[in-house]
């Protein structure tokens, strides 16, 4: 499995990375991340809310 990430966007008043996750989902609306041997899955839904699932 290959994983492409897109790299964060940051602005000059935050240390914090922001990710789009309209790009993360490549405008599918699923992605699924994966945190150590954990996968998650990320869903845009139907109302523009995000769910996040393991």
């Amino acid at each position: 499995m290959s994983y492409q990430s897109t790299p964060p966007t940051r602005s000059a008043s935050s240390a914090v990375p922001a990710y789009s996750a309209r790009d993360l989902t490549q405008e599918g609306g699923l992605a699924q991340i994966i945190l150590d041997d954990q996968t998650y899955t990320l869903r845009i839904t139907r109302a523009g809310k995000l769910i996040l699932t393991k």
